[in-house]
């Protein structure tokens, strides 16, 4: 007769093998629709550019090498492929630069929100979400009318006399930073207001009271009780800029390419199927090792904190 552990053993075995069951077609519906399409570019990367598009079934690294490398078509020398790895460069700079702009602005504005009354952060959480409501182009064209030359910015500028002659800002690298700042603001601004909803600012007022200053508070109490919330904020910026395509394409004007460009390029125009499969497969792994590092940098320093 079995015994009541061997009894309870078997029905956990049964609830496991149930809830896998019933799991079962989310995750092939998961897997059909997120992962298999990395293992279809994974595979196009590998294979031989078609004539007119597309990939022939044929082993070739010559998608990989273009990456990096290039040919010149005169005399068929090797040479650094110096255009795409200004475009990889490019967007890893301005999607660092993206993340820390939005913190520097996010973490005053979600420190504001947590402090006001209960029955008012509602209402700054909804202020906060209205640019969610519209399109993306939308949002990008709104802001190319506030950066071009008769844009509000420039007017408002020479109305105070500061300058004489508009800033050219429209088609270059600080277009496309104001343009993704504007963009991606609002999910740095909720992760952050999610981590400072919990925080219990009695410990920031004991901090006053132990005479530290707002510096000392803001590093030693603030920080290290909301860097969930920093590192989820950073995560979901740094991702979707890194990948940017709408912004560069409307406020780059075509000139400034990001990464998101350059594999659509190839994919379109370019029909360089191997190479814009080469790219995403590139465009993911700097994700994965930005993500890797900066996971591992939060986690070491919260463990120095602890």
């Amino acid at each position: 007769m079995a015994s009541a552990a061997e009894i309870a053993k078997q029905a956990g075995r049964r609830d496991i093998r149930g809830r896998w069951l019933l799991s079962a077609p989310a995750l092939i519906i998961i897997f059909i629709a997120a992962i298999g399409p990395l293992f279809v570019m994974l595979a196009y990367s590998f294979m031989t550019k078609g004539d007119y598009g597309d990939v022939k079934p044929v082993f070739s690294l010559d998608g990989w090498f273009s990456v990096f490398f290039q040919r010149d078509i005169f005399d068929d020398t090797l040479s650094i492929a110096d255009a795409h790895l200004s475009i990889i460069w490019r967007s890893v700079r301005l999607s660092v630069i993206t993340t820390l702009a939005t913190l520097a602005l996010g973490f005053p504005t979600a420190y504001f929100i947590a402090t006001r009354p209960r029955h008012t952060r509602e209402m700054w959480v909804f202020l906060v979400t209205i640019p969610f409501w519209t399109n993306l182009l939308i949002r990008t064209f709104a802001m190319q009318q506030v950066i071009r030359n008769e844009g509000v910015l420039n007017t408002g500028l020479r109305a105070l006399g500061i300058i004489d002659q508009p800033l050219q800002i429209m088609y270059t690298d600080w277009a496309i930073l104001f343009g993704m700042v504007y963009v991606y603001l609002p999910l740095m601004v909720l992760p952050l207001y999610a981590s400072m909803e919990k925080l219990d600012f009695r410990l920031v007022e004991a901090g006053y009271d132990l005479y530290a200053s707002r510096l000392a508070v803001l590093r030693r109490i603030i920080i290290p009780l909301v860097k969930p919330g920093i590192v989820a904020g950073s995560i979901l910026v740094f991702i979707p800029s890194l990948g940017a395509y709408v912004i560069p394409r409307v406020l780059g004007g075509g000139k400034n390419l990001m990464l998101g460009n350059l594999i659509e390029l190839q994919f379109g125009s370019g029909r360089n199927w191997p190479l814009g499969a080469a790219l995403s497969i590139t465009l993911m792994a700097v994700v994965m090792l930005a993500l890797m590092v900066y996971v591992r940098n939060a986690a070491r320093s919260g463990a120095g904190h602890g």
